[in-house]
């Protein structure tokens, strides 16, 4: 007898099954069966609308995380982040969400040096209950190489490692730079600033987006059109803007910045020298905050997906989990453009 859905109390009636899942997502048992258990060749919206159906239903979750803990160390550049802006934030939420729905525990610690590090791991690795690790925005070779030593599975959660030794889960961002170089090139601009503070290497990826598309067919690159700036502060990059304006004038129509806080300041610093975005200059950021939506005129902005980052490490912690001898794996999510009215077609003259 098939067991029914729960009733308008919100409980089921019956001890809900497989099929009835199945049914109520529109797919087959088998589907339901692989998304639960995480095995490969589920679409991530579809297994997460089964999981979600799966805990409305009250269904027991089959999951090599439950009753566990996940410890999450958020480097320096992740507290920055965290203090500066949503990016953090997000990314956090989509951790404790999917940890949720898996029934395992987040235990957080913010790591200042690589002794703090050290000593976090060592206690992480005797403790049974510590399923794995989630690192986030990690870039120190040091804490980078700590890392690689623990015993434990350990996912790198806006970040990667370039000796491919460690999984990782990050943004498209070189192909989001790219995407968002090629939008401000079908509006006819071809002189196009690009602002960053270099430093991760989740940051080099979109300046390689952007020289990619600079570049293309062979063309050169001026390299005065990449301005490296001290830091992610708004007022930072007025100040940087409005100076090199003011010395070489305006030699570009757009303004590619890898950061929306870089694109604030960018729209500030071209108001105070009364250049108007974006009949005058385009201005363009990359992170899709929303209060992008906000700034004066609102932001066009590659829209980074961070909650899905951190549900999507939980998820692949969770499959390396099922198997020690499984290779590392680099995790790429696709951003897609949001338009707003900070970029319009290049000035005539410069077409």
């Amino acid at each position: 007898m098939r067991s029914a859905p729960p009733g308008k109390s919100g409980k089921p009636s019956r001890r809900i099954k497989l099929d009835d899942l199945a049914t109520a997502c529109g797919v087959s048992v088998a589907t339901v069966s692989r998304a639960l258990s995480g095995a490969p060749g589920v679409r991530p919206e579809l297994v997460e609308k089964i999981q979600r159906k799966a805990q409305e239903f009250r269904y027991a979750l089959p999951s090599t995380l439950a009753g566990q803990r996940l410890l999450i160390l958020a480097s320096p550049a992740a507290m920055e982040d965290y203090a500066r802006s949503q990016f953090t934030l997000n990314v956090m939420q989509g951790i404790e969400e999917r940890v949720r729905l898996l029934r395992a525990e987040v235990v957080t610690q913010a790591i200042t040096s690589t002794d703090q590090e050290r000593q976090a791991l060592a206690e992480a690795a005797t403790d049974p209950r510590v399923a794995g690790l989630l690192f986030l925005t990690l870039d120190d070779e040091d804490m980078l190489a700590a890392a690689r030593r623990f015993s434990k599975p350990v996912v790198l959660v806006n970040g990667d490692d370039p000796l491919m030794r460690l999984s990782s889960v990050a943004p498209s961002n070189r192909a989001a730079a790219a995407m968002a170089t090629d939008y401000l090139m079908r509006l006819g601009h071809r002189r196009i600033l690009f602002l960053s503070h270099r430093g991760r290497r989740t940051i080099e990826r979109r300046v390689e987006g952007w020289r990619d598309r600079m570049t293309a067919g062979g063309t050169a690159l001026d390299p005065d059109l990449q301005m490296d700036l001290p830091d992610w502060l708004p007022d930072r990059a007025a100040e940087a803007l409005r100076a090199r304006v003011n010395q070489r004038g305006v030699d570009f129509t757009a303004v590619l910045c890898a950061s929306d806080s870089l694109a604030l300041g960018a729209l500030q610093g071209l108001a105070t020298l009364g250049l108007s975005v974006p009949d005058t200059v385009s201005v363009l950021g990359m992170d899709g905050l929303a209060q992008g939506a906000f700034f004066s005129p609102p932001l066009t902005a590659l829209e980074i997906p961070m909650q899905h980052i951190g549900a999507a490490a939980v998820d692949l912690l969770r499959d390396l989990s099922l198997g020690a001898h499984m290779p590392a794996r680099r995790i790429e999510l696709a951003c897609r453009l949001v338009e707003r009215q900070s970029c319009g077609p290049a000035p005539r003259a410069s077409v």
